[in-house]
């Protein structure tokens, strides 16, 4: 199946154009055989693929010590615990309920530890008035946490699934967002924070696969976060809790577990707001967030191995609203090149909003057009999965085109 989707992907693909970073002599199209690999599915040929093989990972304690970016958080030199994402987002959760007596947690079986088992043992520690189940309403959840918030609770509500959050649309985008507008400041539900986890999981479906985040980074009034990893997701959503504005944070199901890091233990926060260049390159800005970010490491070593002297800077937006657009612009005023991927359909996804935002800021440097790389416009299928994700190989058909461009 993934040999016909490359296949098709790349037919109409195979033009040459005005000079560019990539040295003659070079194979340029991703059809190319290589007959010295085992694996002759092109442009993979044997890479090691997934979360399970990133090397963005911080999987050893030597690896936090490394990481620059830990460093600047002050982070580099804490005691650390292997942990996966759910454990991770369990223990930002509990630090709250620990440290701030107004905080509760609510959502449909969360008394029990939620589907995923985020909330496990929180109720056995925290109470059952502090950590309970509601009736099976996301309007009422999201209305129940705006009540908690505007009367100076700590809310931490979750919605099960992404897909199931539209029953509270009108609550979050007419009440929660604009209620401190409304009140003249008077009121606010700054203490809102909704978690939800979010899109595909391989066996999801229209109902148990959406990304929805661009519906909510449409709204003033409200802040939306997608972390990427165990140590991501701690930090930000710590700072997502203790924000003076509701958030909307969504948590890519898929690396629940398959994501695992040795995580700082205790309480520590990552700044909302801020990108996270996570490769630095020359050649042409990538930019993903959530999951689809291990996707893209893929693609920049495909393109690196088969392009020499190509170099891709990788960047994690991290928080699609209000969002870092000035690390974005920074960037491809260096590289003269974007690539923006998202799991959510092209059409009117977030991608179209960062790709406008950065025509107008670099239009001058830029070598060539942006490319966004996104789901397909049809709901999330089941079957078909394979063909709607925006996976490695069409990032790297993406980026291909924008270098040879």
């Amino acid at each position: 199946m993934l040999r016909h989707c490359v296949l098709a992907l790349t037919r109409g693909n195979m033009r040459r154009a005005r000079p560019s970073v990539v040295s003659a002599g070079v194979r340029r199209y991703s059809t190319a055989t290589d007959s010295s690999s085992n694996n002759n599915i092109e442009p993979i040929r044997g890479l090691p693929m997934g979360v399970s093989n990133s090397q963005l990972l911080h999987r050893t304690v030597a690896a936090v010590q490394r990481s620059s970016n830990l460093k600047t958080l002050g982070l580099s030199e804490h005691e650390t615990q292997k942990m996966n994402m759910c454990q991770a987002i369990n223990d930002a959760m509990r630090i709250v309920l620990a440290t701030d007596e107004t905080a509760v947690v609510f959502g449909e079986d969360v008394a029990f530890g939620g589907v995923f088992r985020c909330t496990v043992g929180l109720a056995d520690e925290f109470g059952r008035e502090r950590v309970f189940n509601t009736p099976l309403t996301e309007q009422g959840i999201a209305g129940f946490g705006i009540g908690l918030a505007s009367m100076g609770q700590t809310a931490v509500a979750e919605i099960q699934f992404a897909d199931y959050v539209f029953p509270a649309f009108d609550q979050i985008v007419n009440e929660a967002a604009k209620f401190r507008y409304r009140s003249g400041g008077e009121f606010n539900a700054g203490g809102l924070t909704i978690r939800t986890p979010c899109s595909a999981v391989g066996h999801g479906g229209h109902y148990h696969s959406q990304s929805p985040e661009a519906f909510f980074a449409h709204v003033p009034g409200l802040r939306v976060v997608m972390p990427r990893s165990p140590i991501q997701a701690k930090g930000l959503l710590l700072s997502a809790i203790r924000d003076q504005n509701p958030v909307v944070f969504f948590e890519p199901k898929i690396l629940y577990r398959s994501a695992v890091e040795q995580v700082p233990v205790g309480d520590y926060t990552i700044p909302l707001s801020q990108a996270e260049i996570l490769k630095p390159g020359d050649n042409v800005t990538v930019v993903g967030y959530g999951a689809q970010i291990y996707a893209l490491e893929n693609a920049i070593q495909m393109i690196e191995r088969d392009f020499p002297g190509a170099s891709c800077e990788l960047i994690d937006l991290q928080t699609i609203l209000p969002y870092d657009a000035e690390t974005v612009a920074r960037s491809v005023n260096k590289t003269g090149r974007l690539v923006v991927a998202h799991e959510a359909p092209r059409t009117q996804g977030f991608a179209a909003e960062l790709a406008a935002e950065i025509q107008e800021r670099c239009f001058l440097r830029l070598e060539s057009p942006i490319e966004r790389v996104c789901g397909l416009f049809v709901p999330h299928p089941l079957v078909f999965e394979r063909f709607y994700m925006p996976c490695a190989v069409r990032t790297y058909e993406a980026i291909k085109r924008s270098l040879t461009f």
